[in-house]
C-alpha cells in the first residue's frame, strides 16, 4: 500500500504528466526492477561461490567497468541515430546477460554476466540526454530526478522480489524473471517510446576509447570540475554497495530477505526524494546549495553506518541509510542538471555519456577498494568513503563560491 502511494504521487507529479517523460520513465523503472532483483543477492551468490571479499567487490565493479568503456559510445550513437534506438539495443544486450547470470555455475561466468550487463546497462547516458531534449534547462534537475525515481521505484519491487526467488526457486529463477523483463521492456519501448532527437548529428563521433575524456574535458574547466565531484561521490557512495550486505549478513545477522527489505527501504526514500522533493529543495536551496548539503549528508551517513549497536539497528541503522540516500538523492540530479547548463543541445549525449562515464568509473573504483577494505577490517570502506565526501564537500564549496563571485 505505502509503494503504491509513492508510485502515484511520482505519476501525478508535473513531470509524470508529460507523455514522453512518463513512457521513459516506465522503461527505465521495468529496466532498474531487472538490476534491483540481482544486485542484493549478488555478494551472497559470489560468497556460495568460493569468491573472497576482494574478488566480489571486483565481480560487483566490473559491472561499472563496462559502463565507463561504454557509456561514451552509447552516448555518442544517441547523438547520431536517435535515443530511442540505442535504448532498445541496450535492452537486449541485459536480457541476454541476465539469462547467462542464470546458468552461471562459476565464478568466471558470474563475472561474464556481470560484464555484458554493464555493457547493457550503459545506456543511462542516453536517458538523460532523451531527458534534455525535452526538458526546457530551468526545470532539468527536477527531470532528471526521473532516473533517481525510476532506480528507487526498482529497489522498492527489486530486492524483496529477487530475495523470494532465490529463497524458493532458487538463484536461476532470478536471472529468468529479469530477462522476462527486459523482454517486456523492449515492446514497451519499441510501441510507446517516441524518439525525442530532432535532429540527428551525422558527424557525432563515437568514442571507443573513454581514457580520451579527459582531454575531450580539458576546454571545459567548470564541467571538468562537476564531473570529478560526481566521480569522487560515486566511488565514496559505492564502497557500501557490495560491503554493506556482507555487513548486515556477518556482523548483523541478517537473512537474505531482510537485506531485501533494507535494500526495498534505500529504494523507498529514493522514490520520495527524487520523484516529490527535488523540486522542493531546488525552489528553497538552488543547485547550488543542493551540491554543499548533499555531501555533508552523504559523509554523516556512510561513516556512521557499521557503528550502530546491534540492539539499536532498527532506529540507527535507519537514520543512517536516509542520510545516504538523502545525499545521494540531492546529488545525483544537480551535477547532472549543472553539466548539461554548460553545453549546447547538439553535444548533450555526448558530454552527458563521458559524465556517466567517469560516474561510472567511480562504482567500478568503489567495489573493488571497498571489497578489499573490508577483508582487512570491516568498517574501513564506511571510513573511507566519509572522509572522501568530506573532500568533495570542500570541492563543491569552491565551486559555489566561484559562481557566486561570477
Amino acid at each position: 500500500m505505502r509503494s503504491q502511494i509513492f508510485i502515484f504521487a511520482l505519476l501525478s507529479s508535473d513531470i509524470m504528466r508529460k507523455s514522453p517523460l512518463f513512457v521513459l520513465f516506465i522503461t527505465i523503472f521495468i529496466d532498474l526492477v531487472g538490476f534491483g532483483l540481482v544486485i542484493p543477492i549478488l555478494p551472497l551468490f559470489a560468497q556460495d561461490l568460493g569468491a573472497s571479499e576482494a574478488l566480489i567487490g571486483l565481480i560487483a565493479g566490473s559491472f561499472s567497468l563496462m559502463q565507463f568503456f561504454f557509456a561514451p559510445v552509447w552516448g555518442g550513437l544517441s547523438d547520431r541515430f536517435g535515443r530511442k534506438p540505442i535504448i532498445i539495443s541496450s535492452v537486449f544486450i541485459n536480457a541476454f546477460a541476465y539469462l547467462l547470470f542464470s546458468h552461471s555455475t562459476s565464478i568466471l561466468l558470474l563475472f561474464a554476466s556481470r560484464v555484458l550487463s554493464g555493457i547493457g546497462s550503459a545506456n543511462i547516458s542516453a536517458a538523460q540526454a532523451y531527458i534534455s531534449d525535452v526538458t526546457p534547462p530551468e526545470k532539468r534537475a527536477k527531470s532528471f530526478g526521473i532516473i533517481g525515481a525510476a532506480f528507487g521505484l526498482g529497489f522498492i519491487f527489486g530486492p524483496p522480489i529477487g530475495g523470494f526467488l532465490k529463497m524458493q526457486y532458487g538463484v536461476g529463477m532470478v536471472g529468468y524473471v529479469a530477462a522476462g523483463l527486459c523482454a517486456f521492456n523492449i515492446l514497451v519501448a519499441t510501441f510507446l517510446l517516441p524518439e525525442s532527437l530532432k535532429v540527428k548529428n551525422r558527424k557525432a563521433k563515437i568514442f571507443l576509447s573513454p581514457f580520451g575524456n579527459f582531454k575531450r574535458i580539458q576546454g571545459m574547466p567548470e564541467v571538468r570540475k562537476l564531473i570529478f565531484i560526481n566521480l569522487v561521490f560515486i566511488a565514496a557512495f559505492s564502497m557500501m554497495h557490495v560491503t554493506s550486505t556482507l555487513l548486515w549478513e556477518s556482523k548483523y545477522h541478517r537473512t537474505a530477505a531482510e537485506i531485501g527489505y533494507l535494500f526495498m527501504y534505500i529504494g523507498v526514500l529514493s522514490a520520495v526524494f527524487q520523484g516529490t522533493l527535488i523540486g522542493f529543495f531546488q525552489r528553497r536551496l538552488g543547485e547550488q546549495k543542493m551540491l554543499v548539503l548533499g555531501c555533508l549528508s552523504m559523509a554523516i551517513g556512510l561513516a556512521s553506518l557499521p557503528f550502530v549497536p546491534p540492539a539499536y539497528f532498527m532506529p540507527l541503522e535507519y537514520l543512517s541509510l536516509l542520510m545516504m540516500v538523502m545525499g545521494n538523492s540531492l546529488l545525483m540530479p544537480t551535477t547532472t542538471s549543472l553539466i548539461s547548463k554548460m553545453v549546447s543541445p547538439g553535444e548533450q549525449g555526448k558530454i552527458l555519456g563521458i559524465n556517466q562515464s567517469f560516474a561510472s568509473l567511480g562504482r567500478f573504483i568503489g567495489p573493488m577498494v571497498g571489497g578489499a577494505l573490508y577483508g582487512i577490517v570491516y568498517h574501513m570502506p564506511f571510513w573511507v568513503g566519509g572522509l572522501l565526501m568530506l573532500l568533495v564537500m570542500s570541492l563543491a564549496v569552491r565551486f559555489v563560491r566561484a559562481h557566486v563571485r561570477t
